[in-house]
């Protein structure tokens, strides 16, 4: 099989195995467990930020980010196709209390204009904006990534406003790498931001918050009300640690085989991508106009070797560390193979 369903499916190596296995750890609850605490102050390095908090899941991070920025009766802002409006169980709402004014984007990316024009629905008799949320890089936006000056100017607005900025940076590394960007320029106009661990990283689980010591301290608390207290999470943090030392830079190679991919298939009669070439591991593309539905076409590729994803209505492959070269132009020849 191979495998462009999602960069979550990665696993770890043999060394970071060893790596988690010899981990030392303790209570990590009572911030006592080494290996987190290590692996929680590298990140707070690279990101530029006061402390950080180690949790089992992005989603946890972007619950809890919600939580300890705002007040039931408040609103968050953010990308329509945002994860944290669309992929979370209506999370913000559920656990904070809060209404989430979406605004429509091309790729997930919205402007100074866009922002002011949703910032204007609000009035004396609705929800207070208190939370700007953007998406790095933007899943659903193939992959996009946030300008420098452009995120800058959006979080500028919204401090103006007296609203809180967050990142999910799920895929930060990945923006990183791309641009030649360092994490810690991007995470600098957010008040909070984290990253995660297990996609293009290869954890198998985790990610980690930051933000100011007040925030991160208030964070411990709503992680552990979720119920996200690990005890001897150094196990787990062991790997992030490897990858944060020996992973990161190899996001190259899959930036190039999803262009490679993109390429491929972009030859293809009836093929349509997204505008552009992939900025990093993410490719959508539509077989509508070769004749058969994106869903459809999905059962095919997986009867023949190929796990992809259906989403947005469009077809969505994602490159990471256990997909060589090789296998994304065996994946490209299915692809031709299959709409001959």
């Amino acid at each position: 099989m191979i495998d462009l369903y999602s960069d979550t499916l990665t696993k770890p190596s043999r060394a970071m195995r060893l790596a988690m296995a010899e981990a030392e750890v303790a209570d990590e609850q009572r911030r006592e467990d080494p290996t987190t605490n290590k692996l929680q102050s590298m990140v707070a390095d690279m990101l530029g930020k006061e402390a950080a908090v180690f949790m089992p899941s992005g989603a946890m991070c972007n619950a809890v980010a919600v939580k300890a920025h705002t007040q039931p009766g408040e609103a968050i802002v953010c990308d329509r196709r945002a994860h944290v409006y669309r992929s979370e169980f209506g999370g913000a709402a559920l656990l904070s209390g809060v209404t989430t004014e979406p605004i429509d984007t091309d790729r997930g990316i919205f402007s100074i204009a866009q922002l002011n024009a949703t910032l204007a629905n609000f009035s004396a008799y609705g929800a207070t904006p208190r939370l700007l949320c953007v998406e790095q890089t933007h899943n659903f936006g193939a992959g996009s990534i946030w300008p420098l000056d452009q995120l800058k100017e959006v979080c500028a607005v919204a401090h103006a406003r007296g609203m809180k900025t967050h990142m999910d940076g799920a895929r930060l590394f990945n923006a990183s790498v791309a641009s030649k960007i360092p994490p810690r320029d991007y995470a600098a106009p957010c008040d909070s931001v984290w990253v995660d661990l297990s996609k293009g990283l290869g954890c198998p689980v985790g990610a980690v918050l930051a933000g100011t010591k007040e925030f991160v301290d208030r964070a411990w608390r709503w992680k552990h009300t979720f119920g996200g207290a690990m005890r001897q999470s150094g196990i787990l943090a062991a790997a992030g640690v490897y990858a944060l030392e020996h992973n990161i830079a190899r996001l190259a190679d899959d930036h190039a085989n999803a262009r490679l991919f993109a390429e491929g298939i972009a030859t293809i009669e009836g093929v349509r991508l997204d505008p552009g070439l992939p900025e990093t591991n993410i490719v959508f593309f539509d077989t509508t106009e070769a004749g058969i539905a994106p869903v459809d076409f999905v059962a095919k590729l997986l009867e023949n070797g190929v796990r992809t994803g259906h989403i947005s209505r469009r077809i969505r492959a994602v490159t990471h560390l256990d997909v060589m070269r090789a296998e994304v132009e065996r994946a490209v020849d299915i692809v031709r193979g299959l709409l001959k």
